[in-house]
């Protein structure tokens, strides 16, 4: 068979015989090319890697098929030994090329040449770098020199001279050279010998701020070298505190300037030559300070915080003076961002629902043209923590567990309580509920756990801020059934029927089932009977049971019984049977008459075996019968007040006085009223009068005025007759002393009062009166006529109304009088002014004497005809209608002074007639009594109609009672006179 023979690879270029490594020389920056190549069968593969010096970052270029490595711009890491491998199955070659990377000398420093005065020193340096390391020759005005021709010291980098002289000026060069070449660096220096001259331009203005340093320039050039000195303020004396300090250059440096730094300074320059001075004026300016606040507010996320910075600057400096703010060292843009959430408002920064992100150091910095100052606040931004995490359950027990977890960000406020939920499937699935707290950052807890429950849990932490959204759940954990560990509560019975009984409890709670099957198993049985428990189970939570006894005291037992046992054994629990309503009547019911509208009621309670229930209390039930003023008897309207608890007396208030009443009282429980006690009759003394329903004053006059009244709407009593009174009122509305008129005509409305001063405003009262006194006034005001007026002596009988009216007598020309209009109404013979309508007008002769044929004239006079007829049928509406006075009004009147000293803490619950009874709570005495009464107590109308009692036990309101046939009531119009002016 033909075949080829395979060899091991062969390198032909470098050849086998220049051995197993090579040198390579490159200059740097040029480019390197390595050649390696190969011959065997199968063709070798060529491979390239660099084994010393610097690793290349990137692999090395090859080209024709990886025979050849290139490097451009060859530099120094380029330096080191590349090996060229040939491989083939059969074996491989390897060849080493050393490369060294030279170059051309470069400087690494000139000397440098320049002005030199008489007598200073000379040093130049130089310094190259090549490879291979370049030599140093110096040279003097293009002259090789060394230490044996140069008078100075001569080192390879270096050459110096001391005390130069004006004949040491020369061009020094310096030579570097190796084999790739040669560079030279020349450097003049001369030698001079003039007075001082100063560079820096004389009266330059200088400015800093307290607390900075100041530096006052005085450049000089002179040689010999120039002594430098300086004063202030015109001083000779140089400046020597430890605060001025001379640098070389001549500039005078002020450490930690003061405001008595400011002036003028002299800088001196003297040589042996000349000498030489300027003046530098300075200015002290006020530093620059800045106050941030709050200075390290806390803020809650979603809040806003407005930060501000306060500065104090030079007013020189306002032109100069800028403002910027820096987060954690990032300048904020000048205009809003973020959409308008952080504003920038030159000294104000706002920061509106600030966000966690927000959190950092804030820095104000203030720059005017000399100073710059800075002022910061940290920003600490509050939030609920983060929600717990990786939630895990050990130690698993039939009732315990434990669970642990990692506590989320706290966001500046620590955690200071864990609050451990968990969620059910079987009873209330999707329901969390609260199973445990944990104190402190504690991220574990041992969890007590109830029977037949299939848990899952999750943690909420809380820091100061809030709670942190739940944790996500943990895996499921089932407990294993068992029987009941409790027994349900508030065991109580209830009862709408008097020979029922339920009985009731607290079911238990989901979670206290502890198993399947749950059931009560519940027993009762009548105390103090020896008797066997009746027993029953059932699943509900109530049990009824009929044909008991009416209130009769039962032991009840409540036990919880599941399919794996009962419960432990339960507590005996005391319960009634139903009530029923009570069946006797209180007796010996007696009155005792405090006062015109207040008695005390005195009764023997019933027997407590005839309460047939618990007792809740008495009820008085009254009404009046007949009015002691006329004798005329009444419509009966029942009220009633109930006594909460065992009493055996009680206060009625508000009763009308000099009255007949009858009252009963009853006892009562939660079922109902039981019979009513036999009426007990009282009557109640007179009181005093209502006020007057009106005051009126029907004419002035300079020394008099004639007073007109109503009746009182309720006289309470007798009329004996009534007082009036008046006193003066001054422009300051200050009173003088009451004058009294007594006016013992009991049918008299009106009256004339006569001694009153000219021109003068009073204030007129006017009281009803009884036996037992006078009740509350009426009021009004009125001014008396000046001195020399004239005054209407009477006042025209009443007319019909017309549509004209024409006095009789004349009226007397330039005179001006009142005209008033006044509606009656009339009540057994006796007239009550009702309203009066007033103008004023004055009286005029000559072309006005025919005025009423004028047409002006007439269709004025229909108008106000028009007007008094509207205003006549109104009253007659108003009077036919009748009407009550208003709540207010009636607590407008004085109360009994008979019933101040009467303590509330014996009133009951008042109700009048206008609601329905309790069951069977009223009867009807007889064909006269209409029974509706009310079960509502005085409660139930604290803030309604019917008003409250005051702690003496005076009635607050009005309370519907009923009315005396044919008594007269006030319509409650309007009162008070009005003008009209024409």
């Amino acid at each position: 068979a033909n075949f080829i023979k395979e060899r091991k690879p062969k390198l032909l270029i470098p050849p086998e015989s220049a051995g197993s490594s090579s040198s390579v020389t490159v200059i740097k920056g040029g480019v390197l090319l390595l050649e390696c190549i190969a011959e065997g069968l199968p063709t070798p593969h060529l491979s390239w890697v660099k084994v010393t010096g610097n690793m290349p970052k990137d692999e090395p270029e090859t080209e024709n098929f990886g025979k050849t490595l290139k490097i451009d711009q060859v530099t120094a890491a380029d330096e080191g030994t590349y090996q060229c491998t040939a491989s083939n199955p059969m074996g491989r070659a390897r060849h080493e090329f050393h490369v060294h990377v030279e170059e051309p000398p470069q400087w690494l420093k000139k000397p440098q040449g320049g002005v030199y005065s008489v007598g200073t020193n000379l040093v130049l340096l130089c310094e190259a770098i090549g490879n291979p390391e370049p030599s140093i020759q110096w040279k003097l005005n293009g002259m090789p020199i060394d230490g044996t021709t140069f008078r100075g010291r001569i080192s390879t980098r270096e050459i110096s001279l001391t005390n130069l002289q004006l004949q040491d000026s020369a061009v020094f060069q310096c030579e570097a050279t190796n084999k790739h070449g040669t560079i030279l660096a020349s450097a003049n220096v001369n030698v001079l010998n003039i007075a001082p001259l100063i560079l820096t331009p004389d009266a330059e203005n200088y400015a800093t701020v307290v607390g900075y340093s100041a530096f006052l320039h005085c450049d000089i050039f002179a040689s010999p070298a120039a002594d430098v000195r300086w004063t202030k303020d015109d001083s000779i004396e140089p400046l020597s505190t430890f605060r001025y300090e001379l640098n070389k250059n001549g500039t005078l440096e002020i450490r930690d300037t003061k405001k008595e730094d400011s002036g003028s300074y002299v800088c001196w320059a003297a040589n042996s030559v000349g000498k030489r001075a300027i003046t530098a004026n300075l200015d002290i300016r006020d530093a620059t300070k800045l106050v941030v606040t709050p200075k390290n507010p806390r803020v809650l996320k979603s809040h806003s915080i407005l930060l501000k910075c306060q500065a104090e600057y030079d007013s020189h400096l306002k032109h100069s003076f800028k403002l910027s703010w820096r987060k954690d060292g990032d300048e904020l843009p000048v205009n809003s961002t973020e959409g308008g959430r952080v504003v920038l408002a030159r000294d104000t920064l706002l920061i509106a629902s600030v966000l966690l992100e927000d959190q950092g150091v804030y820095t104000c910095v203030a720059s005017t043209a000399l100073d710059t100052a800075a002022a910061e606040a940290q920003l600490i931004v509050l939030d609920v923590p983060d929600p717990p995490e990786d939630l895990q359950l050990s130690e698993n027990q039939n009732r315990s567990v434990r669970l642990s977890w990692k506590a989320g960000a706290s966001h500046n406020s620590p955690v200071n309580e864990s609050i451990i939920e968990f969620e059910e499937n079987r009873w209330e699935p999707g329901r969390w509920q609260e199973l445990s707290r944990v104190p402190g950052n504690d991220t574990t807890a041992l969890l007590s756990l109830a029977p037949y429950v299939n848990y899952q849990f999750r943690v909420v932490s809380v820091n100061a801020v809030g709670r942190s959204q739940p944790s996500k759940p943990s895996l499921r954990y089932a407990t294993p059934p068992a029987a009941p560990d409790k027994n349900p509560e508030n065991i109580r019975v209830e009862a709408s029927e008097p020979n029922e009984m339920v009985m009731k409890w607290e079911p238990l709670k989901p979670v206290e089932r502890n198993g399947p099957g749950l059931e009560y198993k519940v027993s009762w049985r009548q105390r103090g009977v020896e008797t066997d428990w009746n027993e029953e189970l059932v699943k509900k939570h109530s049990l009824s049971v009929r044909n008991v006894p009416t209130f009769v005291p039962y032991e009840i037992k409540v036990q919880a019984v599941n399919s794996l046992g009962s419960g432990p054994e339960p507590n005996v629990t005391i319960g009634y049977s139903g009530e029923d309503v009570p069946d006797a009547a209180p007796s010996g019911v007696s009155v005792e008459v405090v006062n015109s509208t207040l008695v005390e009621v005195f009764w023997f309670g019933i027997p407590r075996d005839r309460v047939r229930g618990h007792l809740r209390g008495y009820k008085v039930s009254w009404w009046k019968t007949k009015s002691m003023l006329d004798g005329k008897r009444h419509h009966p309207e029942k009220h009633f007040l109930t006594f909460v608890g065992d009493r055996n007396h009680g206060m009625i208030p508000g009763l009308e006085p000099f009255s007949e009443f009858r009252l009963t009282v009853s006892a009562f429980n939660s079922r109902g009223d039981g019979p009513e006690s036999s009426p007990v009759v009282f009557e109640t003394p007179e009181g005093v009068p209502d006020q007057p329903r009106f005051l009126r004053i029907l004419n002035f006059d300079k020394d008099s005025v004639t007073l007109s009244w109503g009746l009182p709407k309720k006289a309470n009593g007798h009329l004996t007759g009534y007082i009036l009174q008046y006193q003066i009122i001054n422009e300051t509305h200050e009173v003088g002393p009451v004058s009294d008129v007594s006016v013992a005509n009991r049918s008299a409305l009106s009256w004339r009062l006569a001694g009153l001063s000219p021109s003068t405003k009073y204030k007129f009262y006017a009281k009803a009166c009884t036996a037992k006194g006078c009740g509350k006034a009426a009021t009004e005001e009125g001014l008396t006529l000046a001195q020399g007026s004239k005054g209407s002596g009477r006042i025209s009988d009443a007319v019909k109304p017309t549509p004209k009216f024409q006095p009789s007598e004349a009226l007397e020309p330039g005179t001006e009088y009142t005209i008033r209009l006044v509606t009656k109404n009339w009540v057994d013979n006796n007239s009550i002014f009702e309203d009066v309508i007033e103008t004023r007008g004055r009286a005029y002769a000559g072309i006005y004497d025919g005025i009423s044929t004028q047409g002006w004239f007439i269709g004025l006079m229909c108008a106000i005809a028009l007007l008094t007829l509207l205003l006549l049928t109104i009253c007659f509406v108003r009077r036919n209608k009748g009407g009550k006075y208003s709540v207010k009004e009636k607590e407008d009147l004085h109360p009994d002074p008979e019933a101040q000293s009467i303590k509330d803490e014996i009133f009951g619950e008042y109700s009048d007639s206008d609601e329905k009874p309790l069951k069977g709570s009223l009867q009807s005495l007889n064909g006269d009594i209409k029974a509706t009464g009310s079960a509502d107590s005085l409660v139930d109308y604290g803030e309604g109609e019917h008003g409250m009692f005051n702690e003496d036990g005076s009635f607050i309101g009005a309370y519907s009672g009923s009315k005396e046939k044919g008594s007269v009531e006030s319509t409650g119009s309007s009162t008070a006179t009005f003008p009209l002016h024409a």
